[in-house]
């Protein structure tokens, strides 16, 4: 096999608590994530020597800069790999928006050379090599839904949501985590996530209980540097969402909506104020 296609899918986080700060800098996180139904095309195929990426999206960096380029890096020089690899990017997912499209390409990238290069790598290692890329990569690529911990890098797999719709929108305004950290101040978080409540809500598919349960400790300091963002919750608890979140550290939100009609309706009134809005379903299969 020379050459593969794979699909990198987008993520949400249903929860996201931040803990504390570590002494190395980073946080301690507690969040439920859930990969959906929207997803950027990777195409990988062996060249001679080197790593060339290209992809459609014009601001989108083609060198080490580049996550799922860095991703190529390491595996082949971890497993000196005597041959090179072109990958090309088609963006569907929103960049800067919370849904972990730079850490889903960088995940379809490890699993792919792990294919092509019959690596035999184990689903360990490849989490492994994730989690020296990018906090979110190992989720990638491990898929579906889980608990994530740490840094994100302690994962424990869950069932998913297995019913309803998800209608997504992302404003023009784009935030890094960087920022989102900035705005959040440990002391004074108001509402915090009740994990367990919301796993088990996920664990039985009640879409009534895990809406109830969508919890996100940087909604509120994002919505005050970007009040679009609590416009566009509003609009869809307006439009008949049974709950609505910002996604990561923003500034996309994601509504849970129960039955396909409703959701057809929200979407097509928010895509007209929103140009990145998308109805998709949730996804916990294999890639």
């Amino acid at each position: 096999m020379d050459e593969l296609k794979l699909q990198a899918m987008a993520k949400i986080n249903l929860s996201l608590d931040v803990l504390n700060k570590r002494p190395d800098g980073y946080h301690n996180v507690k969040m439920v994530m859930q990969q959906i139904g929207l997803y950027d095309e990777i195409y990988l195929k062996k060249i001679e020597k080197g790593i060339i990426l290209e992809t459609d999206c014009t601001f989108l960096p083609t060198d080490i800069s580049n996550i799922a380029y860095k991703a190529a890096d390491l595996v082949i020089k971890k497993y000196n790999i005597d041959k090179g690899i072109y990958i090309y990017i088609k963006k569907n997912i929103p960049i800067a928006a919370g849904l972990a499209g730079g850490s889903t390409d960088a995940a379809a990238v490890i699993k792919g050379l792990n294919a092509l290069f019959q690596l035999n790598l184990s689903l360990k290692e490849m989490l492994e090599l994730g989690t020296g890329i990018g906090a979110d990569v190992p989720f990638c690529i491990l898929g579906g839904g889980a608990l994530a911990e740490g840094i994100g890098e302690k994962l424990t797999k869950i069932n998913g949501l297995r019913s309803g719709w998800i209608v997504l929108s992302k404003p023009t305004v784009s935030v890094s985590t960087a920022e989102a950290y900035g705005s959040l101040q440990l002391g004074n978080i108001k509402k915090r996530p009740d994990t367990d409540a919301l796993v088990d809500a996920i664990e039985r598919d009640n879409l009534y209980d895990v809406s109830k349960n969508l919890c996100n400790v940087f909604e509120a300091g994002i919505q005050k540097r970007h009040p679009i963002v609590k416009r566009i919750k509003r609009k869809m608890m307006q439009y008949g969402a049974m709950g609505s979140l910002m996604s990561g550290s923003g500034p996309s939100v994601f509504g849970i909506f129960k039955d396909y009609e409703r959701a057809k309706s929200a979407y097509g009134k928010l895509k007209l104020l929103f140009k990145q809005t998308y109805m998709v379903r949730t996804y916990n299969g294999r890639q």
